[in-house]
């Protein structure tokens, strides 16, 4: 299982702490020294069934600097990805990675399939 995530951010924190505290066994990948690539996003987006909006962070700085709120709308899917794949303080954490399950954003309830 691959966990990624961004150590400062506590969300990401908490969501670590939760898979300690339930023996999940997990690889870590800091989520800025090792963005997401494009090919990776791809898949976990088509795996996933979520919106793909769901993968980007909105919350974060710099989603509101580069005012992607009104820009995404405009943009292809591609143009997204590629976009995610750039810089991965976009990119909405912590994701994890079980096969064929991705899990995006830290909610205990959707987790608990990991147990």
């Amino acid at each position: 299982m691959l966990f990624i995530y961004y150590p400062k951010c506590t969300t990401c924190q908490k969501a670590k702490k939760w898979l300690d505290e339930n023996n999940i066994e997990y690889t870590e990948r800091h989520i800025v020294e090792n963005n997401p690539s494009y090919q990776e996003l791809k898949a976990w987006y088509e795996k996933s069934g979520f919106p793909l909006k769901k993968f980007f962070n909105t919350s974060g700085l710099l989603y509101k600097e580069m005012e992607l709120k009104s820009k995404l709308p405009l943009m292809s899917e591609d143009e997204k990805l590629k976009l995610l794949a750039t810089n991965g303080m976009l990119v909405k954490r912590p994701i994890v990675v079980a096969g064929e399950k991705i899990y995006v954003g830290f909610k205990e309830s959707e987790w608990e399939g990991l147990i």
